[in-house]
């Protein structure tokens, strides 16, 4: 199946993903989606980060939360604010559902579909940081439209977090690095935190895929930027 080029009239920054699915991933997905899933399409008005959580915390935004290791890992960490994570790979959603609940973890939920349009249902300022590691770096030319960290998404994800909020990325695609820093540079309402790539924030777990980049040779860049 080819991916179509437009998405209710915008270009897709990701690509929709199934996959098999451990027997362990399909009970978790079945038990828990009801408590702990929201399913992004089915958004038919703005969406209340309180009334998703049943209480008010500081909020943090997973963009592609893959596998949810590293979700899990920050969130357990992390007990005082909530994390809401956003993937399209079934079996990743099915797994981070299954970690929540072994791990007790209340201040999580799994939205599932496009991340740009649950931010654009949410409210301006609510958002205390937003995560975008190891995007997709879609590498050709004619593909860097369909890059997440792009000025008008930018623009976006920086109008939700609360002046003092961070936006937070990662990549090992070093040419993405150069371009992710020179768009969030650009904005004007962000400001660069390290004046630079960032060293490597403790708070962000190794995954399995940063693993695999670092055996490979290939440098992982983090950039922070906080709005005004």
């Amino acid at each position: 199946m080819t991916l179509p080029d437009i998405a209710a009239g915008r270009i897709r920054t990701f690509h929709p993903r199934r996959g098999r699915m451990s027997e362990r991933q399909r009970d978790a997905l079945a038990r828990l989606w009801p408590a702990y899933g929201l399913e992004i399409a089915a958004l038919d008005g703005p969406c209340d980060p309180t009334a998703l959580f049943g209480r008010r915390a500081p909020l943090v935004l997973e963009i592609g939360s893959g596998m949810g290791d590293a979700t899990a890992a920050m969130a357990a960490a992390d007990r005082d604010r909530h994390y809401l994570a956003v993937e399209v790979h079934t079996p990743g959603i099915a797994n981070l559902l299954d970690l929540v609940e072994r791990h007790g973890l209340d201040n999580v939920r799994v939205a599932e579909g496009d991340a740009l349009d649950l931010v654009r249902a949410m409210p301006e300022g609510c958002l205390d940081a937003v995560h975008v590691f190891f995007p997709d770096p879609w590498p050709k030319t004619r593909h860097h439209k369909r890059r997440i960290i792009a000025p008008a998404h930018v623009a976006l994800l920086r109008s939700r977090l609360a002046p003092g909020g961070t936006l937070h990325c990662a990549t090992d695609w070093a040419e993405y690095a150069e371009s992710m820093r020179e768009t969030l540079t650009a904005d004007p309402e962000l400001v660069d935190v390290y004046g630079g790539y960032a060293p490597r924030p403790a708070h962000r777990p190794v995954t399995k895929f940063e693993r695999r980049a670092l055996t490979a040779g290939r440098e992982v860049f983090d950039l922070i930027h906080r709005r005004r």
